[in-house]
């Protein structure tokens, strides 16, 4: 291996100094929250047979499975000095940000199954059974992968300009749905359900909605300043990546932070997620041990 690979698998920062140190805990440590959250929440769906018969579980399953890949990917993109992007000798070949992507594209997915559930509940039942939502999450996935295929195969200049335009009609895209998705929904969860009878098909609806507007809000939150970056870079025509690697981008250290918040926000919101996660997963494990 010659030396200038050998520099490009070593730490992001040098351990010779305290914030250096602190910076490779922190990203150590957020690259293993994220594996053990979202692995977590992953098991506790499978292993519950009633969780995994509605459709929004699946939906955290794909969430929380995507995120489990951003951690470990964030082990080498994020601690190890690397760069990834197009030329560099380091890169994943998109593979690493894409399944921040899928997270993404989950949560959006998310969003729009709530509110189709509510606002039309009975074409719903009809519309979006548990096999074309599985069909669905397989659908993104694939996509997914085939921009990665596509922009991997192309040559390096059609790369970069099919992702500049791709990623700059995306995010302003996501924005604007992002940002209308969750005003109807808290409309709707403000004063739509408060009009229906008492039941547990109202507490179950208002619960969910309530969760997935939690969780689009801590998403916008965390991916707003990266998705703007990004717009303002391509309409000015400047360089974007200016930092070291993406472990000391702090645009782009929140989205992986949000990846470790989504699961404390489902284990958090959703009742049944959370006694099975206590009953069947983590106090066997304590006990084992």
């Amino acid at each position: 291996m010659s030396n200038s690979s050998l520099q490009g698998l070593s730490l992001a920062l040098p351990l010779n100094s305290f914030g250096n140190v602190l910076m490779f805990l922190f990203s150590v440590s957020l690259a293993f929250s994220i594996i053990f959250l979202n692995m977590s929440v992953c098991v506790s769906i499978l292993l519950n047979r009633a969780l995994r018969s509605e459709n929004r579980f699946m939906y955290m399953l794909s969430t929380c499975f995507s995120d489990i890949c951003t951690g470990v990917s964030y082990y080498y993109v994020g601690v190890l000095d690397v760069k990834d992007n197009f030329d560099s000798p380091t890169r994943t070949y998109l593979v690493a940000p894409i399944f921040l992507g899928l997270s993404y594209m989950a949560i959006l997915a998310a969003q729009a199954d709530r509110y189709h559930a509510v606002v039309s509940p009975f074409q719903y039942l009809r519309r979006m059974t548990r096999n074309r939502t599985v069909m669905v999450i397989c659908g993104y996935w694939l996509y997914a992968f085939l921009i990665v295929a596509v922009n991997n195969l192309v040559p390096l200049g059609v790369a970069r300009k099919i992702m500049s335009i791709a990623t700059f009609v995306g995010n302003i895209f996501t924005v604007i749905i992002m940002i209308g998705l969750n005003i109807r929904l808290f409309i709707i969860a403000k004063f739509q359900l408060e009009k229906e009878p008492p039941s547990v098909e109202r507490d179950t609806k208002r619960s969910s909605v309530y969760l997935i507007l939690v969780v689009a809000m801590f998403f916008l939150m965390t991916w707003l300043p990266l998705l703007c970056h990004v717009i303002v870079c391509n309409l000015s025509g400047s360089v974007c990546f200016t930092f070291k690697n993406e472990g000391t981008d702090p645009m782009r250290i929140l989205p992986r932070v949000n990846a470790a918040l989504t699961p404390i926000l489902y284990i958090c919101g959703c009742s049944p997620l959370r006694a099975t996660l206590l009953t069947k997963v983590w106090r066997p494990c304590c006990r084992r041990r």
